[in-house]
């Protein structure tokens, strides 16, 4: 600004001050607007510069890896046998084999890579406590394929015989994983207190080798049976909780699909409880199968647990269904596929979002012009149900990167503290987080909104940023 003491002084015009510094205020004020979308572009390219940087970073390739992933990339590719049957047939069963062992070598070197990341807590890295917890988000692997991974690598330590085949490619994953349950610390301990030979030339390890190399595939898991029944052959009386699994898996098409088991008591009361409404629901004329029945007998049984009200208290609420919507689509009597988005992440169509608000309270939430609901306001440090549930529409479950937990696990985190930052109890403001990654971010990690791609970003507390998924790999020379 300039210099108006003598404007405003005794010997000059007050009117003609205000009147310069009126027009200097204008002049900056449009010099500012001017020069706001140039540091805008600025700002995003400055972004964008410093994301690709993290990208690389953090997908630097070992170059050991590197090499074997290029040169494995021609084998996509490779042309083709020609010839008559006699010529093209053992050509191509000999190509799939060998595909097959290579591909038992690299699972088993990611085995022990992975081994290696648990024993060193390499997840903590990235903000994950455990291998198994890190793998599904980061390499986009379901988690039961994490959890066999992270297994597989546990027995090769133990088994020095096993190891050197599956080096070798001789022995598959599942194989690995069967032996996994026999080649505990524990209970080869055990073996060995009663006499057994774990590593001599017709040892235990030996046998379990010979019965995978030289046998039928069912031969191995009943072998593993009878070393575990020998080696504990009483033992006290199981804990059914240790006998229940569960695994639920989303399917990239909708839908998903689950396997497990229980123990007798714990099989009995679900078998019960499904086959009573199977029978209910049977009528004339029904062409269903009878998997058909069933599968539609546990949707109606979970039907009537959420309707009962007694399910427990989820982040201030009951357990329910939460649907997500555009009003235009919600109202729209064309069917508009992928519409309506789920808690879970999955995507339905507006008829079937219709079908459920037929039965549900009907939550309006406003969206800004650049996709985040509106500002609510700072009246109150404790996040209300109704900022909480457009966090929810918006997020669909914890931010941190990596990181898949569902909604209802998760706690309204101010972004900027509400105390330390004067921060807003808003929507723009709060961020769902699980209590693991709400611990983490509290201790040095930051998730930070990306205005550019509309989407949460995630820096350790050294400020470079997680990145999940794979490198692009170079073409083979």
């Amino acid at each position: 600004m300039g210099d108006y003491a003598g404007a405003f002084g005794t010997s000059g015009s007050a009117g003609e001050g205000w009147a310069a510094l009126d027009a200097e205020v204008a002049a900056t004020r449009e010099a500012e607007e001017q020069a706001a979308p140039k540091r805008a572009e600025t700002g995003r390219a400055a972004r964008t510069a410093e994301r690709e940087a993290a990208r690389q970073l953090s997908m630097t390739v070992p170059v050991d890896v590197a090499a074997v992933l290029t040169a494995a990339l021609g084998l996509v590719d490779a042309e083709m046998p020609l010839g008559g049957p006699a010529v093209v047939a053992p050509a191509l069963l000999a190509r799939v084999r060998g595909l097959a062992q290579l591909a038992n070598v690299v699972d088993t070197a990611l085995a022990h890579a992975v081994r290696a990341a648990e024993c060193a807590q390499a997840a903590e890295f990235d903000g994950h406590k455990t291998m198994r917890a890190w793998l599904p988000g980061h390499l986009n692997i379901s988690p039961a394929t994490a959890a066999r991974v992270v297994r597989a690598g546990r027995p090769l330590e133990q088994l020095p015989r096993w190891d050197t085949a599956a080096r070798e490619g001789r022995v598959t994953p599942d194989q690995t994983a069967t032996v996994a349950r026999v080649a505990t610390p524990a209970r080869l301990a055990t073996a060995t207190e009663l006499g057994v030979d774990v590593h001599g030339e017709d040892g235990l390890d030996a046998t379990l080798l010979g019965c995978a190399t030289g046998q039928s595939p069912d031969a191995l898991p009943a072998m593993v049976k009878r070393a575990l029944d020998w080696i504990d052959p009483d033992g006290p009386e199981p804990d059914p909780t240790k006998q229940r699994e569960f695994h639920m898996s989303p399917s990239p098409n909708g839908g998903g699909t689950f396997h497990g088991r229980l123990d007798a008591v714990g099989y009995e009361k679900l078998a019960t409880a499904v086959t009573a409404f199977q029978q209910a629901g049977r009528c004339a004329d029904d062409d269903r199968s009878h998997a058909q029945q069933m599968g539609d007998a546990l949707v109606q049984l979970s039907d009537n647990a959420l309707a009962s009200a007694t399910t427990p208290m989820l982040r201030k609420s009951h357990a329910h269904i939460a649907a997500t919507i555009a009003a235009e689509d919600l109202l729209d009597t064309e069917t508009v596929a992928g519409a309506a988005r789920l808690g879970s992440g999955q995507q339905v169509s507006n008829d079937i979002a219709r079908q459920i608000v037929c039965d549900s309270i009907i939550t309006r939430i406003l969206f800004g012009p650049d996709g985040v609901p509106l500002n609510i306001g700072r009246a109150q440090r404790l996040v209300p149900a109704h900022i909480r549930r457009a966090a929810e529409a918006r997020d669909g479950g914890c931010v941190f990167t990596g990181c898949s937990a569902p909604t209802w696990w998760c706690d309204a985190h101010h972004v900027a503290e509400w105390i330390a930052d004067h921060g807003d109890t808003s929507v723009e403001n709060t961020a769902l987080l699980c209590e693991r990654h709400h611990t983490q971010v509290h201790h040095g990690y930051a998730v930070r909104w990306d205005p550019d791609e509309r989407r949460w970003r995630t820096f350790r507390e050294n400020g470079t940023e997680i990145i999940t998924g794979y490198p692009p790999a170079a073409a083979p020379a």
